[in-house]
Order: C-alpha cells, then sequence, then structure tokens
C-alpha cells in the first residue's frame, strides 16, 4: 500500500463516506477544507482527491465504517507510516488489535502484527502502545529482536 493507492482508495469512497454520516455536499466540503465544485469532482471520479484531502478524510472520519473497511481500524496508523516510511517510536495506546489483526509474532513483552485489509504490520507491547509500524515484514521483525534485547 503507498500513497497513489490511499489516495484513489479513498477518493472513490468520499461520497459513500460523506452520506454515511449524513452530510451535504456543502458540508462535507466545509470539513474537509475544499470547494464543493471540487468535491463534486472527486464524487464524480473526474479527479482524485489531494493527499492533505486524504488525510482530513481520515483523521474527521476516522470511525466510518467505511474507511474502516479499506483501511483497517486505524485508519490514521496508516496513514502516518505511508507519510514517514513507518514509525518507530513509541506511539498511541492501541485497542490490541482484537478485530482487524492477526498476530505474527511475538517476544517477551512485544507482539508483532499485521493488518489483514492494509496488510501494514505493527509492533506493541504487553499494555497495547505501539511501538513500530511498517509496511516491510523483514524491517518489522528485525525491530522486535531490537526491542527484545533492550527489555
Amino acid at each position: 500500500m503507498d500513497k497513489e493507492y490511499v489516495i484513489q482508495l479513498i477518493s472513490l469512497r468520499i461520497r459513500m463516506i460523506r452520506l454515511e454520516k449524513g452530510y451535504s455536499q456543502d458540508k462535507m466540503a466545509s470539513i474537509m477544507g475544499i470547494s464543493k465544485k471540487t468535491l463534486v469532482q472527486i464524487e464524480k471520479e473526474r479527479v482524485l482527491a489531494g493527499w492533505t484531502s486524504v488525510i482530513a478524510v481520515c483523521a474527521l472520519f476516522r470511525d466510518s465504517e467505511i474507511l474502516q473497511s479499506v483501511l483497517g481500524d486505524e485508519p490514521l496508523e496508516v496513514i502516518e507510516t505511508i507519510a514517514h516510511d513507518g514509525i518507530n517510536r513509541p506511539k498511541d495506546k492501541s485497542m490490541g488489535g482484537r478485530v482487524w489483526w492477526k498476530e505474527i509474532n511475538s517476544k517477551g513483552n512485544f507482539r508483532m502484527q499485521q493488518n489483514i485489509i492494509s496488510q501494514h504490520y505493527r509492533i506493541l507491547d504487553d499494555k497495547n502502545y505501539r511501538w513500530f509500524s511498517s509496511f516491510d515484514e523483514e524491517e518489522t521483525a528485525i525491530r522486535l529482536n531490537e526491542l527484545f534485547k533492550t527489555e
């Protein structure tokens, strides 16, 4: 999954997200910070949303079932991982991956999971804090070993 693919995924679903939330085109355009004309063009699939609009949708509508169905339970984590080309620091507390995640490996107080929708990987500690995210399985496995050795 890369930036262009996510832009396309979200662009094709902005109308459905708007309808899911019960917003008019005027209201949705205002929330996203774009003109109604631009929103209409996106909804009619004449243009793709810009990266900043995609980030806005993921941030402001992260609880959308439609958004979660294409990116998993934490859309912002996917966006952040893409934008920063991975995350390598203690981060937000997560729900622990009960629905959208499968456990790949665990070592000590850390576990490696893969999102079943976006396919990205992350490392959580035993309190469900996210320490690392990447689309690269090998890089994530290496980081899991490093974290295990430092505990």
